[in-house]
């Protein structure tokens, strides 16, 4: 598999999980909480990194620098549905007071502030709403992230064999 292939596939699966996730909220009306917006963007952030990537078709520097970008990311975004799945594990009477939504926060609180309380979590945060296989919308995400960016670091492996082999 080439790299250009290979972030491409990455791109699609990243466009496909955007889409379920709207089809959530506007067809099954799952609005997203906070965790869920931030899960979104570090989605939307790996589809852009993935893209360029699949343009450029890079070779084993650029792959890992892509990859590196992605696997970053990756990290990021499992950070966060980790965090949402844990508040989803909590007994009722630990799950903290449901609280503003993201777009308040970050309209009357500096980033530092509003992303220390976006984490701290809220109760609509630890609601499970939809899930598949025993899984939640956090668990499935959590799970993709760890395979997102196991995909993005088996690209740049990939392209560095690749390389070595050509010399």
């Amino acid at each position: 598999m080439t790299p250009r292939l290979g972030y491409l596939i990455g791109l699609v699966v990243c466009a496909g999980l955007l889409a379920f996730a709207f089809y959530l909220q506007y067809v099954e009306y799952q609005d997203p909480c906070p965790l869920c917006l931030l899960q979104r963007a570090a989605y939307v952030a790996l589809a852009v990194i993935f893209l360029a990537g699949a343009i450029h078709g890079p070779a084993a520097r650029g792959a890992c620098v892509y990859s590196g970008l992605a696997v970053a990311l990756c990290a990021l975004g499992a950070t966060v549905a980790g965090r949402q799945v844990w508040l989803q594990h909590l007994p009722r009477d630990q799950v903290p007071a449901c609280g503003p939504g993201l777009d308040y926060l970050l309209d009357q609180f500096p980033l530092g502030e509003a992303l220390k309380r976006v984490f701290a979590g809220s109760g609509e945060c630890a609601e499970s709403g939809w899930s598949f296989l025993g899984l939640t919308i956090a668990g499935w995400s959590l799970a993709w992230f760890v395979l997102l960016g196991s995909c993005a670091l088996a690209i740049a492996v990939i392209a560095v064999k690749r390389a070595g082999a050509r010399r």
